[in-house]
Formats: C-alpha cells, structure tokens, sequence
C-alpha cells in the first residue's frame, strides 16, 4: 500500500515539473516571438512596435538632450532671472522685431521692443558718425539691449553697401561670390561684413538665403548661391561658421526652402511640392546651418501644401514642428515681415504666428502688432506661460551674444 502511494506521488510531481517546463518554455517562445517582431517591425497592426517603457525612457531621453544641448542652454538661468524684472507689456515687446522709423527715437523708450530692422532708406546718404548715432541713441533708450537687424544679403539686397559712405564697394550677391573665389570667398565676404557691420553698431544680419534655386526664371534665382542641395549645405556652413568670429549672428532664410515659388511680398505663394522633394533636397542647407551653430532661421510665407495646405509657413504649427522637432532646431525662430501682402487675407496674424511657434515676429505696423498680442493674452488666446517660454530664449540669446 505504502509503495502505491510512493508511486503516485512520483508521478503526480513528474506532471507537475513537466507542466511548468512546458508552460515556462512557451512563455519564452512567445517573449521571443513577441521582441522579434518589434525588431524586424513585421507586425500588421504597427510597422514601429515600440513597448510603452522604451517610449517612455526615449522621450525622456529627447528631452534631456534637447535640454543639455540647446544652444543657448548655459544662459537659460541668467534669462529666467532676468524675466522677472519684465511687466508683461516689456516681456510682449521682446517678441517684436520692429522695421525702424523717425517715431522709433521716442517710442522706444515706451515700448522698449527687443529690436530693430534698418533698411536702405535708413542710411541713405548718411555718414559712419550719423549711422553709429542713429543706433546707439536707440539703444540708450533701451532697458534690455536691442538686437540691431539688416538684410545685407549681398548684390540685389544691399542695405548700407548701397551707400559709399559706409563700404568702398557694395557687397556682392553669394553666386557672385562663389563664381569668383568658391567658398574661399564667401568666408572673405563673411568676415568682411560682420566687421562693418559690427563697428556700426549692427548685430543680426537676416542672411545668408539658404534656399536651392538653379533655375534664372525663379524669382528667388538672384538671391540665392544657385547650387544645388549639397552645395547650398557647404555655403550654409562656411557663413555659420565664419561669423561666428565677430559679434553679428546670421540667420538661415526661409524655412523650409523657397524654391521656385512665386514673391510673397505681392501675394500668396503656393508650394505644391511632395513632401519628400522638401525632406530630401531643400532641407539639407539649414540642417547642415544648424549642425555649424544657427542661432536663427527666418520662416517664409509660402503655404507649402505637403506639410500644411491651411496657412502659410509663417502661421502653420506643422511648420515650426518640423523645425523644432525633427531638425532638432533650439535657437530663435524669426516670422518673414508680416506686413507682406502673402497674409493679408489672414486674421490676428501676429497672435497666430506666436502660437506657431516663432519667437521674433518682424512688423512694420508694430503699435497694432503689440496691441494684438496682448488682446491675445487678455482673451487667454496665449499663456503666460508660453510668452514666458519665447522670451526666455530671447534673453537667452542676448546674453549668448554678450549684449547683456
């Protein structure tokens, strides 16, 4: 009897060791199974099978190097501290990068914008003496020093080279740069201009145009180096890189690359390129501008309807996500001028633009552009919290250029 009883509990506790074997070697067939899947991506409901943890742990690794890595990420503290002391109509005019009028020299002590656009008319037939006033009276007037912009793009967009009193010679457009010299040149150049532009009292040149166009009848063409992708990449780099040697930070136009689209200070411009034309081609120079240390990259007016066929550049968030986002841009984002006649039929466009994510809006008409925002504001149209956040990167930047 005792040995029948032996017996039975030998093989009952046989078929409980081979139940949990067989039960333990299927569970590791399927966890094999499972994270084959997720390498290879051959899964019919998900071609990126990614488990909740590994996503958690690469958005938080995203964040982090975003934090680590934005360019002017060692200013950051000094920049929040310095937001303190802004009432919200300052923190407002910081966003403001206003085209310089008469009014200006008063006005500026009201409104104390975070800065200025000179043009041509600006120093017309002035002398070096009356350009360096002209600029240093505005910045007197100015609690948080100003950034002092210009286009001196080179040949058909020449602010001050077009007046003798201030160059020996205009500045030659980059295609004529590069067809003399190469690359060679364009550094030269680069030097050359920050230099006098510098001793003016200048600080952001809104140049280089990083866009690909090599067709004559394009109405960018004469603006543009006129190489193709991988070249305008290497021109992009030599300007970012050289003026990194003077005080002038320059600016990568206009994202995400004009092409042969039509002039956006007449009117709409539409983009009907595939997404992956833009992804493979025009991207490239401002992706190799950001790699060379861009602090700025000025976003055009075209409605580029592969990412958003609704609002042009300047207004669309899919616009500024790919900037941010995908090129991993962390410097300052600057709207085209939006008096241009492209965003005339578009309603409260300074407030959209801000919610787009730009963080300087270039206006002419700055008393209404002001008032806009900070209706916006009241209506809770934009946070504080998100003006914060813009203005913040702006100090930032101030500080990174030493003017504070």
């Amino acid at each position: 009897m005792k040995k029948n009883m032996l017996l039975t509990i030998i093989i009952i506790s046989i078929l409980i060791c081979s139940f949990y074997a067989f039960y333990d070697i299927k569970m590791n067939y399927r966890k094999y199974s499972t994270s084959t899947t997720e390498y290879t991506g051959n899964n019919n409901n998900n071609n990126n099978v990614i488990s909740d943890k590994q996503e958690e742990d690469n958005t938080t690794k995203d964040k982090d190097t975003n934090k680590s890595n934005g360019i002017f990420a060692d200013y950051e503290e000094l920049a929040k501290q310095k937001l303190k002391e802004l009432s919200i109509d300052e923190k407002i005019a910081q966003t403001l990068l206003v085209r310089n009028n008469d009014a200006l020299q008063t006005e500026q002590e009201q409104y104390q914008f975070g800065g200025i656009v000179f043009f041509e008319k600006d120093f017309k037939n002035k002398s070096r003496d009356e350009v360096i006033t002209m600029i240093s009276n505005l910045q007197s007037k100015s609690k948080i020093p100003l950034l002092t912009a210009i286009d001196e793009e080179g040949g058909k967009v020449s602010r001050i080279s077009s007046n003798p009193n201030l160059t020996s010679e205009p500045f030659k457009s980059s295609h004529d740069l590069y067809v003399d010299g190469g690359f060679e040149a364009i550094k030269s150049d680069t030097l050359r201009k920050s230099s006098i532009l510098s001793n003016l009292g200048l600080n952001l040149n809104l140049a280089p145009v990083v866009d690909i166009s090599t067709n004559e009848s394009d109405y960018m063409y004469n603006r543009s180096i006129g190489l193709n992708a991988e070249d305008t990449g290497k021109f992009a780099k030599v300007v970012i890189e050289t003026s990194k040697a003077e005080s002038v930070s320059y600016t990568l136009k206009h994202f995400p690359g004009y092409s042969n689209n039509a002039d956006t200070h007449k009117g709409i411009s539409i983009d009907t390129r595939t997404y992956e034309d833009i992804i493979n081609n025009d991207l490239i120079p401002f992706k190799e501008g950001i790699k060379a240390g861009a602090e700025a990259i000025m976003v055009s007016h075209n409605i580029v309807t592969s990412i958003d066929s609704k609002y042009p550049s300047t207004l669309s968030k899919p616009i500024h996500d790919l900037l941010r986002n995908d090129l991993k841009f962390t410097g300052i984002i600057i709207t085209d001028d939006l008096s241009m006649a492209a965003l005339d039929e578009y309603d409260n466009k300074d407030v959209q633009a801000i919610k787009a994510g730009n963080d300087l809006l270039i206006t002419s008409d700055y008393k209404t552009s002001f008032q806009n925002i900070k209706k916006g504001i009241e209506d809770n149209l934009i946070t504080e919290a998100e003006l914060d956040s813009i203005v913040t990167r702006i100090l930032s930047w101030k500080y990174y250029k030493k003017l504070l």
